[in-house]
């Protein structure tokens, strides 16, 4: 069973997936209008949703891969129904929806040494461009190259973490404090990743496609305190051209780490009260200003930072299964 939470005005609404076993991911396009599933069973499924999230009709149903399915990821609409997968049979796969209900593989690549973990689309103002975090240490940037062949750019960044790297997330493409720019700002493109190694790094990508890492931010974390355990996922908070950028992580410490950078100042580190169990997944809200965290004993909570910058909890939601 799959449950998604829906705004207060409606309830949540839970969906017989028919999955035969575990489900690891579940994604709502950039409308909210399509869900894609996928679990173990190496399964990709798509529900239409209703716009009251009441009815959910299942559209497609197909193996994606060889082996689990760990995460899928939405490409932003302007490039057209496009979906990508990625798996413990160590492949990364875009779909794309040829025909309404019928799906194609347009694109794979295999060249990781072990379990793909994560992956997720970049902003759409850097074009189609994908990163993807492998337990083989690595991370890879595959971007297409825009021509009629499907011809794509493959970098890969080996050893970005020791042991493995379970999460990446990217950075919003609006520049820090671009709303109140005077002129227009370049755009940005940097991610986020967290490993096995307990660290969380942060990836600047110049426009030929080198990652670097950042050092200030790496000063940042180590200065701070690292977690104590594998880093399990990591969000760039989104943004909408304000001063302060923002980083949450978590990981198996039952810590959550949220780093907060103003224009011109290093990166400043809060770190929330325990939780009651191992935090795995974050979520920020729409306009970065409340994060949701889920855990291993079913609960998801929600914070926001008061005027005080400090963190409180909003609620908490328990899982009703």
């Amino acid at each position: 069973m799959a449950t998604m939470v829906a705004q207060p005005s409606a309830p949540a609404a839970s969906i017989d997936t028919l999955h035969e076993d575990m489900i690891h991911d579940v994604q709502l396009d950039y409308y909210g209008k399509r869900l894609a599933t996928c679990s173990s069973d190496r399964m990709i499924k798509i529900f239409d949703v209703s716009p009251d999230q009441s009815q959910q009709t299942l559209s497609a149903n197909f193996q994606a891969h060889e082996g689990p399915i760990w995460q899928v990821a939405w490409a932003h609409p302007k490039f057209g129904s496009i979906l990508a997968s990625c798996s413990y049979d160590r492949k990364v796969c875009v779909w794309k929806e040829i025909q309404p209900q019928q799906w194609t593989q347009i694109y794979q690549y295999a060249e990781h040494q072990s379990s793909v973990n994560a992956l997720a689309f970049a902003p759409h103002e850097l074009g189609l461009k994908l990163a993807c975090a492998s337990a083989d240490g690595a991370i890879s940037i595959l971007t297409w190259k825009g021509t009629g062949d499907n011809a794509w750019d493959e970098r890969l960044i080996p050893n970005a973490h020791q042991i493995g790297c379970n999460s990446v997330s990217w950075a919003p493409a609006a520049s820090p404090a671009s709303a109140t720019a005077p002129s227009p700002s370049p755009i940005q493109a940097a991610l986020v990743t967290g490993g096995c190694d307990g660290a969380v790094k942060v990836w600047r990508v110049t426009e030929g496609g080198e990652v670097t890492p950042d050092a200030d931010f790496e000063r940042a974390y180590r200065e701070a305190g690292a977690h104590s355990g594998w880093v399990r996922d990591t969000a760039w908070a989104p943004s909408v051209g304000l001063p302060v950028q923002t980083i949450a992580s978590c990981a198996e410490d039952k810590m959550v780490h949220i780093y907060s950078q103003a224009p011109g100042q290093g990166w400043v580190c809060k770190k929330l009260a325990p939780l009651e169990a191992v935090a795995w997944r974050l979520s920020w809200s729409l306009a970065g200003a409340v994060l949701a965290i889920s855990a291993a004993d079913g609960k998801v909570t929600l914070w926001k930072e008061g005027l005080d910058n400090e963190w409180r909890l909003l609620d908490s939601i328990a899982d009703a299964a």
